[in-house]
């Protein structure tokens, strides 16, 4: 089961990479449930049009931003995975652990992501 739930917390944060609202549905539809939350320091989205909206606007102060997994472990429909932020040219500007919980078919039901934020 290890294997499957890395292979939806990559599809699910893949998204981040992406620009297009109809990719970004297709692949939340593979990998979230309808009712997945999202949570870090700065927002909740508790719909996929929120979560998208927050994806836009990241894209919108750091074009090209995405995350990349460095450790991911899970267990009983949990993980933890460790990641970066990157830029395009591929400069890590951010680091971050998220949390995530999975339904019995394998999407994420909430995605929890810390980081600090500089004040």
């Amino acid at each position: 089961m290890h294997t499957e739930l890395e292979k939806t917390w990559e599809k699910y944060t893949s998204a981040w990479k992406m620009t297009s609202k109809a990719e970004r549905l297709a692949t939340f539809s593979e990998a979230l449930a309808d009712h997945a939350v999202y949570t870090d320091p700065l927002v909740r989205a508790t719909s996929w049009d929120e979560l998208i909206s927050y994806m836009e606007n990241l894209h919108q102060q750091i074009p090209g931003a995405h995350f990349v997994t460095t450790h991911f472990m899970s267990h009983h429909q949990k993980s933890i995975a460790n990641w970066e932020m990157k830029t395009p040219e591929n400069v890590t500007i951010g680091t971050g652990i998220s949390y995530g919980e999975y339904d019995d078919r394998g999407r994420l039901i909430s995605m929890n992501g810390f980081f600090k934020i500089d004040s």
